[in-house]
């Protein structure tokens, strides 16, 4: 069953200026901060030895398992970096699941329904550990698809932009919707493509990082964003200060003047950076802190596992009490 959001207690205001929230904030959520789903994290268990010096899952072995990049800041700015972060992260683990899944779409996850429903910030912050945390908690109904709650930027409290003019609490077609033809009225929908977490935890530091990031996929961290603001490509050494972001880390490399960096990718769209990107050295920017999500079960075509629902929904209705 799909929880309702009691976000509204603890709504932050717009007076922070970082994306994320404090931990007293995360824990007045319910959020385990730096939480594990296991009393013994599964990263202990990955192996350490043998890692190469340079790699990423946007080219493995001439795959690319990285899901397409996004812009949290489009139709207006949204402070989802938490959001954007972890579950392009979760789907670039999906994709190297599926095998790179040639021959199907990516499958991409749908941000709006964590802003909706998530109780784990907001357009103005959010954390590194309540999306999967909260995506764990779905069970087996999990996350919607973007494909069925698109992108709005736009959560419960938000002033910013026509959000004032929608209701963006909780309910089934801020789950997944589909809307008639010619005027017809949109409904919410009982059966929609999703996916769920099996497992997650959080990990600091380069060699946890590049172990994690080898062995199962792309990662979540906090970062300090500031020096980002104007960067147009190269390695980037800034030490920083305290972290206002969220992103997700996709790979490795080393180079034979700053060492070991980090391939980063933003949710600030592709006109930004390294087409979307950032390389970051280890140490620079605090990025250390960082999560990672193993995908349960999940929708896809070679799955077989879809519910086809009519092109009104009028066969997949939800009821109100379904999204209690």
């Amino acid at each position: 069953m799909l929880a309702i959001s009691s976000f509204g207690a603890f709504a932050p205001q717009p007076i922070h200026k970082s994306e994320l929230l404090s931990q007293a904030e995360v824990e007045a959520l319910g959020i385990v901060w730096r939480g594990n789903a296991t009393e013994i994290s599964s990263h202990e268990s990955l192996s350490a030895t043998d890692l190469p010096s340079d790699f990423t899952w946007c080219n493995n072995n001439g795959v690319n398992y990285c899901t397409p990049s996004l812009n949290q800041h489009i139709p207006q700015y949204c402070g989802s970096c938490w959001a954007h972060g972890t579950t392009s992260a979760l789907a670039d683990r999906i994709k190297i699941d599926r095998k790179g899944n040639v021959g199907f779409p990516d499958i991409q996850l749908s941000v709006q329904h964590m802003l909706n429903c998530g109780n784990a910030g907001s357009c103005h912050g959010g954390s590194l550990d309540g999306p999967y945390q909260w995506i764990k908690g779905l069970g087996s109904t999990g996350i919607s698809y973007l494909t069925s709650q698109p992108y709005m930027a736009c959560s419960s409290e938000s002033k910013e932009g026509f959000c004032p003019n929608a209701d963006w609490t909780c309910k089934p077609e801020k789950v997944a919707v589909t809307c008639g033809t010619f005027g017809e009225a949109c409904v919410g929908l009982s059966h929609y493509p999703n996916a769920t977490v099996s497992d997650y935890g959080t990990i600091s530091g380069s060699d946890a990082m590049q172990k994690e990031i080898y062995n199962r996929g792309p990662i979540a961290c906090t970062i300090d964003a500031t020096p980002l603001h104007k960067y147009t490509g190269g390695i980037i050494t800034t030490k920083g200060g305290f972290t206002n972001h969220i992103i997700s880390v996709v790979g490795y490399g080393t180079d034979s003047d700053k060492g070991l960096y980090f391939i980063v990718r933003n949710s600030w769209g592709e006109y930004w950076g390294e087409n979307g990107y950032v390389r970051v050295q280890a140490g620079a920017l605090s990025m250390t802190n960082c999560a990672w999500a193993v995908p349960g079960e999940y929708t896809a075509p070679e799955k077989g596992n879809q519910f086809p629902c009519f092109e009104d929904g009028s066969n997949c209705v939800a009821s109100v009490e379904k999204a209690a």
